[in-house]
């Protein structure tokens, strides 16, 4: 019989897929879903639908995140397993709650195109560009979880998202829960 303080283990795992926006996150992560049937969760979606914001900066033309809401509308989920966790940051979320952290990275010509075709202009397209030649993302992902658990990925063009996704779905097959 199991203890009473003894959480039940998830038995399906949970990624975080994250970099500077315009690297194929989204692109990313639907297709794995579809791949492997782990629940997509979109932060930006999650946080214009159930307005779990603090307003809007107008310098960068998007919400400011209240993470800590973020992180309490998606606890349970999280603790289930099953999720693919699609967002630009990764440093608010719980350690415990990824078993592996992709961060897409794309080069800087490729991306500002991405970019400017979105409408990013001014500061925020600069905030972007240099975000990625410097390896923000890379590094807060270092920072924040295992570094055994976190893995850069190049994410171009397509054949990179393809492969990319065929790589993480093995991944998922090959996963087993920690004892």
């Amino acid at each position: 019989m199991m203890a009473p303080d003894s959480g039940k283990r998830r038995q399906r795992p949970n990624k975080l897929v994250t970099g500077t926006p315009g690297t194929g996150k989204t692109t990313t992560s639907t297709a794995l879903a579809e791949a492997t049937q782990l629940r997509h969760l979109n932060i930006g979606d999650l946080v214009k639908e159930k307005n779990l914001h603090d307003g809007w900066d107008n310098d960068l033309q998007c919400h400011i995140i209240n993470e800590d809401l973020v992180c309490d509308e998606i606890e349970d989920v999280m603790e289930e397993g099953g999720n693919i966790v699609d967002y630009h940051g990764c440093d608010f979320f719980p350690e415990r709650w990824f078993d592996l952290v992709v961060v897409l990275q794309t080069d800087n010509s490729v991306l500002y195109d991405r970019l400017t075709k979105r409408g990013y202009e001014g500061s925020k397209l600069s905030n972007n560009i240099e975000s990625e030649i410097f390896q923000v993302l890379l590094e807060e992902a270092k920072e924040s979880y295992p570094e055994n658990i976190v893995m850069a990925m190049k994410s171009d063009n397509v054949d990179d998202i393809s492969r990319n996704v065929s790589t993480l779905t093995d991944w998922v097959r090959n996963w087993h829960p920690p004892s």
